[in-house]
């Protein structure tokens, strides 16, 4: 809480009472709010990282998705209970494949993430966005940035270092993965209200890739048990969904989505820094005037449109 003066207060006694002011997520600045949400996302995949030393990647993604979905199932659980009655199975068909957007987009990212550094993952996965935002035009403006973001990851496919190929091929499968997730999570959006489409693809997600999780993580040692990392799984779940996802939806209330976009080609950039403070993960040269080739040509693609797609958390 905040104690703010009255007008007129100053220099003697009110003749109006002080007010409490209570902070909310509308007296936070729009931009501060969508550069908190990337803060959260690339937090997230830094302790999902660390986690990888004892779980494998389709463990972690596992109990990431199983935390969002038990958040976000419990916020929509009212209309959830009559989501069967209510919708069409075509709406329901969307849905799920909703889900299997987000549990691919995610078991790829991890996978790559267990690969390469966290900031050249998140940058060649934002090639999915980038896609979307230039799928269909024709201005000749945008042929310039898709070679540039071409340049960007093909800096960094050949850039040696921590950048192999297996690695490189999963962001790029993540990337693909995230392009289906903004295309259905519109889709969604116009069937489902408010939270329910992605409380629902949530519980979908889980469900696929939980089995493959459990097997994974009992495979190593029985360590998926253990309270303290089942702990952490929460907070990379709570980091990279549910957080962001409320960051984000409040700053598109007041801002347009143009802006938004332009806002959230920053990511690859807070991925790195991230990397370099959480993980310990320096990136030489090549690799950040890579990041600043698809950094660019996101932000060049974005700033265009008229009403570019928003991209979602991944």
């Amino acid at each position: 809480m905040a104690l703010a003066e009255a007008p007129g207060s100053l220099g003697g006694a009110s003749r109006v009472p002080g007010r409490v002011r209570t902070l909310s997520l509308g007296s936070v600045p729009p931009p501060a709010l969508i550069l908190l949400g990337i803060v959260s996302v690339q937090v997230g995949a830094g302790l999902a990282k660390h986690l990888f030393e004892r779980l494998p990647p389709t463990a972690v993604v596992s109990i990431r998705l199983l935390a969002s979905a038990l958040v976000l199932g419990f916020v929509a659980r009212r209309a959830l209970r009559t989501v069967l009655r209510d919708h069409s199975w075509t709406s329901l068909a969307v849905v799920a494949g909703y889900g299997l957007s987000l549990a691919g987009m995610n078991f790829a990212f991890y996978q790559s993430l267990a690969r390469i550094p966290l900031g050249v993952a998140v940058t060649i996965e934002f090639l999915g966005p980038l896609s979307v935002a230039i799928a269909g035009s024709r201005r000749p403006r945008d042929a310039l940035w898709v070679l540039l973001a071409g340049a960007g990851v093909l800096m960094l496919a050949r850039g040696g270092g921590d950048a192999d190929l297996a690695g490189i091929a999963f962001a790029l499968l993540a990337a693909v993965g995230w392009a289906s997730y903004i295309l259905l999570t519109a889709a969604t959006g116009q069937r489902f209200p408010g939270t329910t489409g992605l409380a629902l693809a949530s519980i979908i997600g889980t469900l696929v890739m939980l089995p493959g999780g459990i097997a994974t993580g009992v495979a190593a040692g029985g360590a998926l048990l253990d309270p303290t990392l089942l702990l952490i799984g929460l907070g990379v779940g709570l980091l990279s969904s549910v957080i962001p996802y409320s960051l984000e939806l409040e700053a598109l209330r007041r801002v347009p989505a143009r802006v938004f976009g332009i806002l959230m080609s920053l990511e690859p950039a807070v991925a790195a820094l991230v990397g370099l403070v959480v993980l310990g993960e320096i990136l030489t040269g090549r690799q950040w005037a890579a990041i600043g080739c698809v950094i660019v040509a996101c932000a060049g693609a974005t700033r265009g449109q008229k009403e570019p797609p928003a991209a979602p958390a991944a």
